[in-house]
């Protein structure tokens, strides 16, 4: 018996106005796999993450999580679902009024009401499993660097051990060198956990180390999807042209002609 997919998309649509940014995107991704989904800018990848997280309704189509469909959920019940859930942000995200140990155990104390004590402990430990020591807990996030603010990110992201993670753009606006850190973590703390993880992302490289399947995304629908290990040799032409970066190719480029 095939078991049932962690999450499910099925011909989902979502318009904003006249304007078509998904179109019966259908995608599943099953327990314990990491799927990255790629794509251009505009693409409808950001889209799909907020009808997953319930940030943006579809006008139509079907969102499951384990089975259970999500689209039309009350607001107890949204968030019932997404407590299985956790988030490394596109920016991190963090909050400067808070030091770094409570950014980490921020849903542990607001949203399972743990007590401080027992979450500051849990804190630690995810700090020390991204490579951060308890000299940066009682720091203020903005004091750090772009690439210890995404390891925080991350480690509160896992603070929960959730089932699910999502993954928003996670090296942007990092130095090669950072970036390949954070893939590493990402792909070590994630199979510690055992969690299924859904990743946005245009780094192709990035894309290559911490997936399993790769999915790309053109216009709002799934052109092509397949083990990573096969992207660059899967001959398809959308594939082809993104890899390489090409502008002459089956996707067409929103560029302002004179």
């Amino acid at each position: 018996m095939t078991k049932t997919p962690k999450i499910s998309l099925k011909n989902v649509c979502k318009s904003f106005g006249k304007k078509v940014v998904l179109k019966n995107l259908s995608i599943d991704i099953h327990e314990g796999e990491s799927l990255v989904v790629i794509g251009g800018s505009g693409t409808g990848k950001s889209v799909m993450l907020k009808c997953i997280l319930g940030l943006l309704e579809p006008d139509s189509g079907e969102i499951l999580i384990d089975g259970q469909q999500v689209v039309g959920l009350s607001v107890a019940e949204r968030e019932k679902t997404l407590r299985k859930t956790g988030m490394l942000f596109q920016y991190a995200a963090l909050f400067d009024s808070l030091p770094v140990w409570e950014n980490v155990a921020f849903g542990l104390i607001q949203a399972q009401g743990m007590d401080r004590k027992k979450a500051k402990k849990i804190a630690y430990e995810k700090l020390a499993l991204v490579g951060l020591g308890p000299d940066i807990a009682s720091q203020n996030p903005a004091s750090l660097s772009i690439g210890m603010q995404k390891r925080v990110g991350l480690a509160r992201a896992i603070a929960t051990n959730p089932e699910i993670i999502f993954f928003d753009e996670p090296t942007t606006g990092l130095d090669p060198i950072m970036g390949d850190v954070i893939d590493n973590l990402i792909r070590d703390c994630t199979r510690e956990l055992g969690a299924s993880t859904l990743t946005i992302s245009h780094d192709m490289e990035s894309a290559q180390k911490i997936a399993d399947r790769i999915a790309l995304l053109y216009k709002g629908n799934v052109v092509w999807v397949g083990p990573a290990n096969e992207i660059e040799t899967c001959g398809n032409p959308y594939v082809e042209q993104f890899v390489k970066g090409d502008i002459n190719g089956p996707i067409e480029l929103d560029i302002l002609k004179p």
